[in-house]
């Protein structure tokens, strides 16, 4: 064939191939587009008694109203599904352990950790546990759910990826989106109580006192008591105490702080201009697209004639109950509790009694289930759980434990939250959240009369007793605690002197009741001592954009101490021969100013200096841990490990010098030297670390994990984040303020919100990134929808 026909026809096959890549490409692009929200015109909507109408501002925030609230539950699951579905599959799989039927074998692990627990027949036993009016409730949910599904011209599109079609959503898997909550919340206390245990095995009675301690100078428990006397320091560290200079310079737990962080506070109307409480609520979360949170207005006729108006947030595939919000009457928030409300309990075995084991009530069989684990491209995998009357059985090593949780208690999920929609006052309110089946939560609760108050809304552990000891595995034989705490014996604190209350996974309590709630983990207490000074430096009077703002405090309060220290230690003598030293006192001079700022190299220096300091006295110990569970660690089993490393500074004990260490000068100058030296691993000059170089939003929808190329499309702008943990903003690259709510109750229309991503899950939704800006800038939108830019009508099906 001659050479110029062979041109022509390599043209045409090129030409063949754009062509078909290009018809690949419009048929994505149509399907994608086929999947998109349906957000005006009318549907007919089977079951509904009365029309509803879900109108949405040009946010994509809808506001449904209808005639009663079931069809409202029936609308919410509409848009749920049409906007969110895919999350929702994840959190109903993520607790069931149904992961590996759509990511394959490499899910398997997490679907083995889950399966133990057997939420999806736990959650078939709550379901059958519900009052046939709350039955209805969930069922209106789901068909709502299911329809809304059902009615997008194609299935959602990371079902094109996974070359599957979603499944229908049951009414057992609304309450399973509210295990994984749990699993959430309260899933690091098991790795936890497996790092205090080693801790205890290796350690004296002295020196773990001295490890551990109870409390720390920055506590502000609500009851006013006063913290217990720091144990003494003893002569000598325990012998895995340090690790050698030679060891590795990768500051390996610095991103552990950045797990915690929730804030909420109420103001009393004795403070306010307006009279009425105010209420704020950040709940702190990892950060990924969609959001979790939904948020919309509910709008339908309530007793005597009036109308009725919710407003808050949803969360996609749980019941739709308004998480936090505002019911006209009562304004509410949470944050993770953090108490004690799970045991590793230590099984006895004997050769002598084959299959058995012994648990706090003695000698018993345990039962055996089958769990049967579909997996995606590979056989179905078979996993037999053996449980005990106490929990499920995990074998750590050659140690046998049984899991005795809150979460697996009948009665841990239950629909009484959807009470708190009426609670006309404050009381109300309180005593409705200490039924409510949801992991324990700090409830900041405050009313149109200005009353405040706060409560555990959860469940909480009948225990006999409370304190550090239950914070270990229990030995074998000993007595776990035994049923929930009845709801008249909560703790609860209402309308105290000073007119506000303040939450921030620290301790809440430090009297007698504090007994009730355990350490199950609180956070050091610096960052909820500055929440509460900012709410006094608001005076006598304020409103709600001043008591939002307090959320956005990035005072570097907690870190300037450390800059402190390492000042101290960078003098002259320190830095003569040393110009790498010279520069990073230099920085920590001159790039400071008092804050988290983006810009500041200070306090990147700082805090890596009180990490350093962690890993070289702690970096050991991790290293053991880790081998009993990947996510133990010292900085999960003690929070409060700062103070333990300032107490040794200030002190300077000998029999704790890490090894080779000729004095605890040395130790702050390696520490000073081991940040420099992680830099240059990283290839980042002291000049150029900037805490916003370090701190920038990387967040995305979940297939971007699968597929990195669509990281650009399916997430967030790279940007600098002031704001860390210790202080009231709390921000790290997928870490951070999943919400932020200030409102007084009745005055709904001043306000305030932000979210870090937006209403949909679409990447082609108008509505998939929108907020967002004004999230990382710290500028509120208003919390009620705006004026409506689409209407859908639901109307019941002829």
């Amino acid at each position: 064939m001659r050479p110029r026909r062979w041109q022509a026809w390599a043209l045409r096959v090129l030409a063949a191939v754009a062509g078909l890549a290009l018809l690949a490409l419009l048929a994505a692009w149509f399907y994608l587009r086929a999947s998109l929200a349906q957000l005006d015109g009318r549907v007919a909507a089977p079951g509904l008694r009365a029309p509803v109408t879900i109108a949405r501002d040009e946010a994509g925030v809808p506001l449904i109203r209808g005639q009663n609230r079931l069809d409202l539950a029936y609308a919410t699951g509409f848009v749920h599904a049409q906007e969110r579905y895919f999350q929702m599959d994840l959190l109903r799989r993520t607790a069931a352990g149904e992961l590996a039927e759509l990511f394959g074998p490499r899910a398997l692990p997490l679907d083995r950790a889950r399966r133990l627990h057997r939420f999806r027949a736990r959650a078939r036993e709550a379901l059958a546990a519900l009052s046939p009016p709350e039955r209805a409730f969930v069922e209106r949910y789901v068909a709502g759910v299911n329809h809304g599904l059902g009615q997008l011209a194609a299935h959602p599109f990371e079902y094109l990826l996974f070359g599957a079609p979603p499944a229908p959503w049951r009414e057992e898997d609304s309450l399973l989106a509210v295990w994984a909550m749990y699993i959430d919340l309260q899933g690091n206390q098991e790795p936890r109580e497996l790092a205090r245990g080693w801790l205890r095995d290796h350690s004296n009675r002295g020196q773990l006192a001295f490890l551990l301690p109870e409390a720390s100078r920055w506590d502000t428990p609500l009851d006013g008591a006063a913290a217990p006397p720091p144990a003494p320091l003893p002569p000598t560290a325990p012998a895995w105490w340090g690790r050698p200079r030679t060891a590795t310079v990768q500051l390996a737990a610095i991103d552990i702080d950045h797990a915690v962080g929730s804030n909420n506070y109420a103001i009393a109307g004795s403070r306010s201009t307006t009279g009425a409480a105010i209420v704020a609520d950040d709940m702190h979360l990892g950060l990924q697209l969609p959001n979790i949170w939904y948020r919309l207005a509910l709008g339908f006729p309530g007793g005597q004639g009036g109308q009725r108006r919710l407003v808050g947030v949803t969360l996609p595939g749980a019941p739709p109950l308004i998480i936090a919000g505002s019911n006209g009457k009562v304004a509410w928030g949470f944050t993770n509790s953090y108490g004690d409300y799970f045991d590793l309990v230590e099984l006895g075995v004997d050769a002598a009694r084959p299959g058995q084991v012994r648990t706090p009530g003695g000698w018993e069989r345990p039962v055996e289930w089958v769990e049967t684990i579909a997996v995606k491209g590979a056989e179905s995998e078979r996993l037999v759980v053996r449980e005990t009357s106490v929990g499920p059985i995990r074998v750590v090593g050659t140690q046998r434990y049984a899991l005795h949780w809150v979460a697996h208690a009948p009665g841990a999920v239950n629909l009484n939250h959807l009470q708190l929609e009426g609670a006309a006052s404050l009381d109300a309110a309180l005593s409705i959240a200490a039924t409510n089946g949801i992991p324990a939560q700090n409830f900041v609760a405050g009313d149109a009369a200005g009353n405040i108050g706060w409560t555990i809304a959860g469940r909480l552990p009948q225990r006999a007793r409370g304190g550090i000891e239950t914070s270990f595995p229990l030995p074998a034989g000993t007595p776990a605690w035994s049923g929930l705490l009845a709801p008249q014996d909560y703790p609860r604190i209402v309308n105290p002197p000073g007119g506000q209350l303040s939450t921030a996974n620290s301790r809440t309590l430090m009297g007698p009741g504090s007994a009730l709630l355990g350490d199950g983990g609180f956070d050091l207490g610096a960052r909820g001592s500055q929440l509460a000074e900012g709410l006094r430096r608001l005076g006598s009077r304020t409103d709600v954009p001043q008591a939002f703002a307090v959320a956005l405090d990035d005072r570097a309060l907690f870190i300037s101490g450390w800059r402190e220290r390492a000042l101290r230690v960078l003098d002259a003598a320190a830095t003569k021969g040393h110009p790498r030293r010279a520069e990073l006192r230099r920085l920590l001079e001159t790039s400071w100013d008092g804050r988290a700022s983006v810009d500041s190299r200070g306090y990147r220096l700082a805090r890596n200096f009180m990490w350093a300091l962690h890993d070289l006295l702690f970096g050991s110990a991790n290293e053991r841990m880790a081998a009993l569970d990947p996510k133990a660690a010292m900085a999960l089993a003690n929070p409060r490990w700062p103070a333990v490393v300032a107490r040794l500074l200030d002190e300077a004990p000998p029999g704790w010098l890490p090894p080779g260490m000729p004095d605890w000068r040395a130790v702050q100058l390696a520490a000073i030297d081991r940040v420099i030296a992680d830099l240059d691993r990283e290839g980042v000059p002291l000049a150029q670390a900037s805490w916003g170089a370090r701190n920038t939003a990387a967040f995305a929808h979940p297939i971007a994990l699968a597929v990195p190329a669509l990281g650009g499309w399916l997430g967030v702008p790279r940007d600098p984040q002031p704001g860390d943990a210790h202080m009231p903003r709390v921000a790290g690259p997928r870490f951070g303020q999943s919400e932020r709510m200030t409102v007084s109750p009745g005055r709904e229309e001043e306000g305030l919100y932000n979210m870090p991503g937006g209403q949909s899950g679409h990447p082609l939704s108008p509505f998939f990134l929108r907020g967002h800006a004004e999230w990382v800038r710290g500028t509120p939108v208003p919390l009620l929808p705006g004026p409506a830019r689409t209407t859908l009508l639901l109307a019941p099906a002829r």
